[in-house]
């Protein structure tokens, strides 16, 4: 019998976002050996936020959604943004709820660039990149990253700003 193709005016769903991200995922062999490099840097995290006024991205789900950037080749801030609304693997790995609000990307660039201008970004990837269980993980057939991609992010807050404009100009 053919089914109709209606549909629902409203979601209601009592799944977690864990529940609908397969077992076997590579990001889950992940996710732990990114926070265990967060936990390593929360103290830097103290450093390059003010301790009082307005609220700001948690930098734990701001970095686990630049290395979601860097796994999965998303061009831009705004692309990313657009992903994590409706990407439930990508709210997971973050760690945001199914209906939690997604950052303006201005908020998250501006965010960013702290961690950028603190070199906090740099040492979380530095971090990922040296945990021992990294190693077999960049390798593996089902599921690879290129390590000089990462390595790259890790360096890009060592770069100046005027050389970097230029870099791109020249689109390099």
């Amino acid at each position: 019998m053919r089914g109709a193709d209606g549909q629902t005016g409203a979601l209601f769903s009592y799944l977690s976002p864990d529940a609908m991200v397969p077992k076997d995922h590579p990001l889950r062999a992940i996710r732990p050996l990114v926070n265990a490099a967060l936990t390593l840097l929360s103290s830097e995290f103290g450093r390059v936020y003010a301790p009082m006024g307005r609220e700001s991205i948690a930098p734990e789900k701001l970095l686990r959604a630049l290395l979601l950037q860097a796994f999965y080749s998303v061009r831009s801030e705004r692309q990313l943004m657009e992903q994590i609304t409706y990407n439930m693997l990508f709210r997971w790995f973050i760690g945001l709820s199914m209906d939690a609000p997604v950052w303006d990307v201005t908020v998250f660039t501006k965010n960013r660039e702290r961690l950028l201008e603190g070199d906090v970004a740099r040492h979380f990837f530095r971090a990922v990149l040296t945990d021992p269980g990294v190693k077999r993980l960049l390798s593996a057939e089902h599921f690879s990253v290129d390590g000089t991609l990462i390595e790259a992010w890790a360096e890009l807050a060592k770069v100046p700003p005027a050389e970097q404009v230029e870099r791109q100009r020249r689109g390099a």
